[in-house]
């Protein structure tokens, strides 16, 4: 019926909440880990999750290749997810991905500080200093993930359907709340167009990823939109030809679609 994702605090019990949520609702929870391995399995080296894995990229890791190759298999995890339906989805900036699908929920997860430290200390046997020093590095590397890859501000709470505060509301009541949200605000023909619309984006995904990892396509920040029977495909080159060559194989890929360029073509851009 929907697909519900789930942005979290470090110590704000995110897991916890989405695996209540799945079981009432008799959801697929896709784990932190299950997406990581899917991206493993698409190809990203495993050595360089950490690089990037929700985790704001050093100056030079943002200016690299593996950024972006990090980002197209990533997307394409996400969607693959929510292909399978009903599914609730933590981190990642999944929020992001799907923001105008009209089956998705949104909810955010907080707590305050003494309460995040207090959950830290306990499950790590870590002095009040220590759960302080992970509590802001967590915040600090969430936000600039997300800054990064997706140009949000993930505290900015007009992103989400809801903010609950776990520190102030049990576990069990915020599942409820948000299965609430989703048996209410969720509707049959939102259900539908929801699925059309993943089913669109996981297509334009795929093909940028076949000219990115396969066509090995020089285009920069290239992604790709459909729109009725048209896809277009966007991004940075210097060269007309090159741009050419990517609608030459979206066409012979993709031929129930015109494909049409979006691309900016900047001469003298240098990657880096």
């Amino acid at each position: 019926m929907a697909i519900i994702t789930i942005s979290r605090q470090v110590a704000a019990h995110g897991d916890e909440v989405a695996e209540k949520l799945a079981r009432n609702l008799g959801y697929t929870f896709i784990t932190r880990k299950e997406i990581e391995k899917r991206i493993v399995e698409l190809g990203f080296p495993e050595s360089k999750l950490t690089k990037f894995d929700e985790r704001k990229p050093g100056f030079f890791a943002s200016l690299t290749k593996g950024r972006d190759e990090y980002f197209n298999y990533a997307q394409l995890a996400i969607l693959e997810a929510a292909e399978k339906k009903n599914v609730v989805i933590i981190g990642r900036g999944a929020f992001a991905v799907f923001e105008n699908v009209p089956n998705h929920i949104a909810v955010r997860l907080i707590a305050d500080e003494k309460t995040r430290i207090s959950r830290l200390r306990n499950e790590f046997n870590w002095d009040e200093k220590k759960a302080l020093q992970r509590i802001q590095e967590s915040d600090e590397n969430r936000a600039g993930y997300h800054r990064s890859f997706y140009n949000v501000d993930i505290n900015d709470a007009s992103l989400y359907h809801a903010v609950l505060n776990t520190g102030k509301i049990s576990l069990d009541n915020c599942a409820k709340i948000i299965s609430d949200i989703v048996e209410t605000k969720v509707t049959v023909q939102q259900e539908e167009d929801g699925n059309l619309m993943i089913e669109k984006l996981l297509k334009a995904q795929s093909i940028v990823n076949k000219l990115y990892f396969e066509e090995r396509v020089n285009i920069d920040f290239m992604h790709a939109t459909i729109e009725g029977n048209t896809i277009y495909l966007h991004g940075v080159s210097d060269s007309p030809v090159v741009v050419e060559s990517a609608l030459q194989v979206i066409r012979s890929q993709m031929p129930e679609y015109e494909a049409k360029s979006a691309v900016s073509i900047i001469h003298d851009f240098k990657t880096y």
